[in-house]
């Protein structure tokens, strides 16, 4: 009773409501003043007829031919009788059947079930709330760097401008918090003063105007801006932002590290402790048809293998497994091993013709940005006159076109290009893309965008080799932030981290421990005394107070937890 009681206040404190009240009751009384003119109408020609009923007959006769029940025991026996008949029937369908209820839903109904959802969306976080992640939109960035936060069971809220968003974010299980995102008050609310970090993923203009009011309230928490345009980086740092992100560049600068061109080297994706992660494209080098025992590459140089991508699946980097074309080994080292490794590779020459991309937007540009800092030649396919004009402008060859059409591509060079980097941020486009690609050059290497991340598998298995979605890189660096680790981009979803060995499998052999089998991850080293070694094998024995460096996506962590701990 008292929840319905605080329901009914919050309904009727708000003007909007009041006022559809007041129009609802008003229509409500135009159909009784109808009603009584029809049965009094009634009475009149009942005598005329010479037939007497009680005023009570009368609204019981008007009221079951509106209503269209019409039970027939009471009837006119004359035409202007039977005329008034039509005519309160044809009023009852109109008013009773047709307007009252749209003007119940419209006016009381509706707005009854939003104070409902409203009342249900909290304005501020418990009391004693700190150390905690401010997240000011839910978006796909936000929705996977949420699967991180859990996993590590960090607390974050959703900060929503919208109560009914609110209200439906907390319903599928997420904590979101409405607010004003103008509001120091808001920010009060979410005690961002005590926060462990503030992501501002907005648009360009209101993530400046969030950082803003934010510096009022917690003028030393961290802020992470992400920023969809370079020139507002600068704007955002001077209005407060501790770290801001140029994700289309960043996700550029990732597509580009992915491209096999020139000579053959290593491409470095990332550091974990201490530790250099890098890709190594085997086409056309001497690692490709051989086992990674015969590479021997843990014996000339120092760097062990610990994963290996094939088609976008990562495989553990098994002593017997066998490197194909396609094969793109993950190693660990130092940089001067890598190095060596590059220093090794050098008088392979992979295809020195210009590497294709597909789109010119923000994305490609970025991407042709950083093969221009490698010397890397390239070309630009891309139909929108403004952007092929822009990247002229900045010195590229541009062909003018789309790329499904066979003179576009034959004449940017497909037949014969190492690589095509398609950046378009249409998903469909990209994966048919992709397939009409493999189809024209069976040889070469496809490295794509997306934006969702559900559609990461169709766009491998239409023949892409590298794919990195937008939200995986942004959740990927988020996290890196928060971690105050470097980011590591290995590929969608993956990512490397530490577990301790579960006290089942102390004493047992690496070979025996079945952690692949059972979760599918990739264990790529051991901690021992704060350092990493990645030359383990499967004899390796698991000991008290180790713990394993292991490769894999949230889900397979999640398994591991679960089976071991």
């Amino acid at each position: 009773m008292k929840f319905l009681t605080t329901q009914l206040t919050y309904f009727l404190s708000d003007r909007t409501v009041r006022q559809n009240t007041r129009a609802l009751l008003q229509y409500t009384a135009l159909l009784l003043f109808v009603m009584i003119v029809f049965s009094v109408l009634f009475h009149v020609l009942m005598v005329y007829e010479g037939q007497q009923h009680s005023w009570l007959t009368g609204f019981y006769w008007t009221l079951t031919v509106m209503s269209t029940l019409g039970f027939g025991d009471i009837t006119f026996t004359t035409d202007l009788g039977r005329m008034f008949s039509l005519i309160v029937l044809v009023t009852g369908i109109l008013m009773l059947l047709i307007m009252l209820p749209f003007a119940f839903i419209r006016f009381f109904y509706a707005p009854w079930l939003e104070a409902q959802i409203q009342l249900k969306a909290p304005r501020r976080v418990p009391e004693g709330t700190s150390d905690h992640v401010i997240l000011c939109s839910y978006a796909p960035v936000i929705e996977a760097l949420i699967k991180r936060l859990r996993d590590e069971e960090i607390e974050y809220f959703v900060l929503a401008s919208d109560l009914t968003a609110t209200a439906d974010l907390r319903a599928r299980g997420i904590p979101a918090v409405a607010g004003d995102l103008d509001n120091p008050e808001t920010y009060r609310a979410l005690m961002a003063d005590r926060a462990r970090l503030i992501v501002a993923n907005r648009e360009d203009t209101m993530n400046t105007n969030i950082i803003i009011t934010v510096r009022e309230v917690a003028p030393d928490t961290p802020i992470l801006a992400i920023a969809s345009s370079d020139d507002a980086v600068d704007v955002m740092e001077l209005s407060g932002a501790t770290t801001v992100v140029p994700l289309k560049r960043r996700l550029g600068e990732q597509l580009a590290n992915r491209v096999s061109a020139s000579q053959a080297h290593t491409h470095i994706v990332g550091e974990y402790e201490g530790l250099k992660i890098a890709e190594l494209p085997v086409r056309n080098t001497p690692l490709a048809n051989k086992s990674i025992r015969e590479t021997r590459l843990r014996e000339t140089t120092g760097i062990n293998i610990i994963a290996v991508w094939e088609r976008g699946i990562a495989h553990p980097a098994a002593p017997q497994h066998m490197l194909t074309d396609h094969s793109v080994p993950v190693l660990a080292g130092t940089q001067e091993q890598l190095d060596l490794l590059d220093d090794i590779l050098l008088i392979y020459d992979i295809n020195q013709n210009p590497v294709i991309i597909i789109g010119g937007g923000t994305v490609g540009l970025a991407v042709a940005a950083s093969l221009r800092e490698k010397e890397i030649p390239l070309h630009i396919i891309e139909r929108n006159p403004q952007a092929a004009d822009r990247a002229r402008a900045k010195g590229y060859r541009v062909f003018d076109g789309d790329a499904e059409g066979m003179d576009v591509m034959m004449e940017a060079g497909i037949e014969e290009t190492p690589t095509v980097v398609l950046t378009t941020h249409d998903d469909a486009m990209n994966i048919y893309l992709a397939a009409y690609c493999r189809r024209l050059n069976p040889a070469l290497r496809i490295v794509s965008r997306v934006t969702l991340e559900r559609n990461v598998e169709s766009i491998f298995r239409a023949g892409a080799d590298f794919v990195l979605s937008h939200a995986s890189l942004g959740a990927t660096t988020v996290y890196a932030t928060l971690s105050q680790h470097p980011p590591l981009v290995l590929g969608e979803s993956l990512a490397m981290f530490d577990e301790p060995v579960p006290t089942p499998l102390v004493g047992r052999r690496l070979a025996e421990s079945d952690i692949g089998a059972v979760t599918g991850l990739i264990v790529i080293g051991v901690r021992r005394n704060g350092r990493i070694d990645t030359a383990i094998t499967g004899d390796t024995i698991l000991e008290t107070g180790m713990q394993l460096v292991m490769l894999g996506a949230p889900d397979q962590r999640h398994r591991y937890v679960e089976r071991y701990h």
